[in-house]
């Protein structure tokens, strides 16, 4: 699953990056998936994570690169749907907030869990969702640190599309994202655990 992986993760790196429809948002928006990429090819030896990671990590930056290249607010697919359903903005963006929060969510618990953070369930739970709107307000800082410093250049990349709760309805579904995630996948989530969990001497299995 490993080449696979990367096969994926480089292939919509190399097409989000041909051409995009403007280079300053597609590297604004592109950079977390490098990054990420980056830490993890760096942490693979030493810290494998779970298949159920890594995948909903390359789902991530997939839709991180999709909308660096046609920018959230005209990626075609969301555009049809707002045609279909008569919405008022394209809502890919939207997406990308929900899975700021989803997403995050596995990843945070996976660390904290592994390095016995918390013992307790339910304050493992609260930690994640508070750790996914510290992630979703720091990047709201970082957007508005953008416009700031740029100036229109950052339009695209902001891509609130004249709504003004942009920003808060943007943190508002990293918060419901982060709780369907521990809802939806947290016993799934446990079961790939349980291999790194039951004998930290043996070699970690992680996705090959």
């Amino acid at each position: 699953m490993k080449f696979l992986w990367v096969v994926i993760y480089l292939s919509v790196l190399i097409w989000s990056g041909v051409d995009p429809k403007d280079y300053f948002t597609w590297i604004m928006e592109v950079l977390p998936a490098v990054i990420g990429g980056a830490v993890l090819a760096a942490t693979y030896n030493r810290f494998k994570l779970t298949t159920l990671t890594y995948t909903l990590i390359l789902i991530h930056c997939v839709i991180l690169m999709v909308g660096g290249h046609y920018t959230y607010a005209e990626v075609p697919l969301f555009d049809w749907i707002k045609d279909v359903f008569d919405l008022q903005r394209n809502n890919c963006d939207k997406l990308g907030h929900l899975a700021q929060g989803f997403i995050p969510a596995i990843v945070a618990r996976e660390i904290m869990i592994r390095n016995d953070v918390i013992k307790s369930k339910a304050w493992l739970n609260f930690f994640i969702i508070c750790f996914c709107l510290a992630v979703s307000a720091l990047y709201e800082i970082i957007e508005w640190q953008a416009a700031v410093w740029v100036g229109d250049s950052t339009e695209a990349f902001l891509g609130t599309q004249g709504y003004v709760w942009d920003t808060q309805s943007d943190m508002w579904l990293a918060l419901v994202g982060s709780i369907a995630a521990l809802l939806s996948l947290s016993r799934f989530h446990d079961k790939q655990l349980k291999v790194f969990l039951q004998s930290p001497d043996e070699p970690q299995p992680g996705v090959d």
